[in-house]
This record gives C-alpha cells, sequence and structure tokens, in this order.
C-alpha cells in the first residue's frame, strides 16, 4: 500500500524514512517535494564527471565526495524535516557521516538542473542549502552550459559568481580544486 502524502501536512525525517512509496521525494521545511523523473543522459555524465573530478582531488585528504540518491537531513541540530539528494557533494566532518546518510549541511553540494526541477533546485532548494549552513552551492545547467556559485562569508553575506561553458571553476573553499567546464560539457555530448 502506498502512502498517501499531503503537501499541506507536516512530515518529519521519520516519517520520510518509512513511507511506503515507488515515487521519490525531498522534505523542505517538513513539506514533500515529488522528485521528478530520472535525469536525462546529459545530466548524468556531468554527475559523473564532476563527481570524478571531486574524487581525484580529495584523494587522501579527509573529505568524501558523494552522488545521488543519499539522503542528506540538513537541520543537525533541530527537527529532521529537510531531507535533500543533491546531485554531488562533499563532506568533510565524518561526524556527519552515519549509514542513514549525512546528518548536517555539507561542506559543497552541486545540483544539475533540468527543465524539470530548475525552479525548484535554484529557488527552493538553493534558499535551504545556503540557510543550513552549505559553504558553497553550484548550480549547473547543462542546456545553457552556466554555473553559479554561491557561497556564504563569514558574515553571512552570500555571493554568486557565474561562469560559462569555456571557464575553469576554481571551488572556494577547497584551493585547489578548479574545474573545467569545456571538459565536463564535452563529456557529457554524445
Amino acid at each position: 500500500m502506498s502512502v498517501a502524502l499531503k503537501k499541506d501536512e507536516y512530515y518529519t525525517y521519520e516519517d520520510y524514512y518509512h513511507w511506503d512509496t515507488d515515487e521519490r521525494y525531498e522534505l523542505i521545511d517538513g513539506s514533500p517535494y515529488l522528485m521528478a523523473p530520472a535525469p536525462g543522459i546529459k545530466h548524468q555524465l556531468v554527475v559523473v564527471e564532476l563527481a570524478g573530478e571531486f574524487r581525484d582531488f580529495l584523494k587522501d585528504k579527509p573529505c568524501k565526495a558523494f552522488v545521488a540518491p543519499i539522503d542528506i537531513r540538513l537541520n543537525a541540530d533541530a527537527e529532521d524535516d529537510t531531507v535533500v539528494q543533491p546531485d554531488v557533494l562533499i563532506v568533510c566532518d565524518r561526524e556527519k557521516i552515519d549509514e542513514r546518510g549525512i546528518r548536517g549541511a555539507p561542506d559543497l553540494v552541486v545540483e544539475v538542473i533540468s527543465p524539470s526541477s530548475e525552479a525548484y533546485d535554484s529557488g527552493v532548494k538553493l534558499d535551504r542549502y545556503l540557510k543550513a549552513g552549505v559553504r558553497e552551492c553550484w548550480i549547473v545547467n547543462p542546456a545553457d552550459h552556466i554555473i553559479r556559485v554561491y557561497t556564504k562569508n563569514s558574515n553571512g553575506e552570500e555571493a554568486m559568481k557565474a561562469y560559462g561553458r569555456d571557464d575553469t571553476v576554481q571551488a572556494e573553499i577547497f584551493p585547489g580544486l578548479s574545474v573545467s567546464f569545456k571538459t565536463v560539457f564535452d563529456a557529457a555530448e554524445f
């Protein structure tokens, strides 16, 4: 029997964890968000390239890279009512990693947007990531070849830098981690 989720009801991570449904959801401040169907090939190839770049950079470092699907429970110090699944992420605090996923804000998240998820990923989710303390967020659009990098400084002020297809993005919080998006986007062509 599949659960009938109601947008106007409040849910916690425990509710989410025990849902009996074949559909995939994320949970933002207690509200369920139905995830779009599986992304297209370009999306997946961009995710694989970025995950590979992150994995190679992090070799012999204490941080770890992950790819979706993995549950990120953003509210580490409060009610677990927000569960998201960014496409790619980096976590440096091993205490945040448990059998169910990640508890607390990752250090860096990447959302590779699809036409069906663009408003949600670059709106509701991005806002929630920044509020939860994610230090750096990359929003990657494979269709338009645009990369937006959002950071928060120590005063809590947000900044955004935009990049294009031929640019190399240097991670703000990981000196030495640079990604050539020409290489990433070229690899996503088939």
